[in-house]
């Protein structure tokens, strides 16, 4: 299974298209706002509205042989520690190695954004190259994952 928390994420069309590629069932997970496909692989899961429902919907059945794509760091480490395979928009995978500095940083960010309200910016587009690496990363992934999902 694919889970994709669908708020704000660029690449449901691609999740869409490689899962329907390996006949594996994606599920786009939001609270709404989304047009349901008519692709008999993907279900959209609507959430009630809440902080994190969507999240939690995702980590309570993220599992060995499944990818989860989020930027939501906080859903990574459990869907990581879960035992899935998760990756980020723009293609970067979140590991047991890497989750526990990618959540650092995030909470350094946090505090120095806190302690500037007035600072502006700091992100970068979502370009090609970003969408044209997700898709590869999503296709290894994908072969990750159902290699440790036959092991399990």
């Amino acid at each position: 299974m694919i889970y994709v928390d669908a708020d704000a994420c660029p690449v449901k069309g691609e999740c869409e298209t490689v899962g329907t590629r390996h006949k594996v069932k994606v599920a786009i997970v939001s609270n709404g706002g989304l047009r349901p496909s008519q692709n008999p692989y993907v279900e959209t899961v609507i959430v009630p509205e809440g902080p994190d429902v969507a999240d939690m919907w995702i980590a309570d059945r993220a599992r060995p042989g499944d990818v989860v794509i989020t930027n939501d760091i906080p859903l990574a480490a459990k869907c990581v520690e879960a035992g899935a395979q998760v990756l980020k928009h723009n293609g970067e995978p979140l590991t047991a190695a890497n989750i526990g500095n990618v959540l650092a940083t995030r909470d350094l960010m946090a505090d120095i954004r806190a302690a500037d309200p007035f600072r502006q910016g700091g992100g970068r587009g979502f370009t090609k190259s970003d969408r044209s690496r997700f898709l590869d990363a999503l296709e290894r992934a994908l072969r990750k994952a159902r290699t440790e999902g036959a092991g399990s």
